[in-house]
């Protein structure tokens, strides 16, 4: 656990020296968001009703930005190379590196989320429930990219191939969270929505560190 903090810890304040990595990710979320009212119209039911896929969208590929540098400093400068050796087992260290990755893209784009919902018009209730389908989201998403990182790390033009790899994975996620706000502004329940997001980060939270030591061994041989 120690060991867990120390790296979490270590992470953000390495991230924090460089904010425009942290930056760059907000920026692009909010340019996404306030392009598309402005290229569709002003007219509210519109608005209100491509809110949440364009909000969600945004999220997505905001959070994609930041996923090739999750693991490629490390690699770089052998750090990751001490983390396989260390006595601390690599996926513990590898859900700290997730668990960062989340805090500095994930937790940022999900609390910046209702400001740009005004925009769209949304109700309160409907700003409440994006924020909790972000919330539980943005982490699925940290989890599944960390895996495609894994995969692609020290191959040539990795970027856009973990692009390829990964946004088809991503698709459940945007389907359930995106449908979460919209079941509300429809008036049904949105319990059911959320719930299956949470079963699918419970079961990545579980098996993602895992996979992804098991990939990052591989790139390490």
């Amino acid at each position: 656990m120690n060991a867990f903090v120390a790296l979490v810890q270590r992470d953000v304040r390495l991230a924090l020296r460089r904010k425009s990595e942290v930056l760059t990710a907000l920026f692009f979320f909010v340019v996404v968001a306030t392009l598309f009212p402005l290229g569709i119209g002003p007219e509210p039911a519109v608005l209100r009703k491509i809110a949440p896929g364009i909000l969600w969208v945004g999220a997505l590929l905001a959070s994609l930005l930041s996923l090739g540098r999750l693991f490629s400093a490390d690699f770089q400068d052998g750090s990751l190379e001490q983390m396989a050796l260390s006595t601390t087992p690599l996926p513990v260290l590898v859900a700290a590196k997730v668990l960062a990755h989340w805090l500095l893209s994930g937790l940022p784009l999900a609390l910046l989320a209702p400001v740009l919902a005004l925009q769209f018009g949304l109700e309160p209730g409907a700003m409440a429930v994006l924020v909790l389908s972000l919330l539980v989201g943005t982490p699925l998403l940290s989890l599944i990219g960390a895996v495609g990182a894994a995969l692609t790390l020290g191959v040539r033009g990795g970027e856009v191939l973990l692009s390829l790899l990964v946004l088809p994975l991503y698709i459940p996620t945007l389907i359930f969270g995106s449908g979460a706000v919209e079941a509300q502004m429809s008036g049904v329940a949105y319990a059911a929505h959320v719930s299956l997001l949470g079963a699918m980060l419970v079961l990545a939270a579980f098996f993602g560190p895992w996979m992804c030591s098991a990939a990052l061994r591989v790139a390490l041989e």
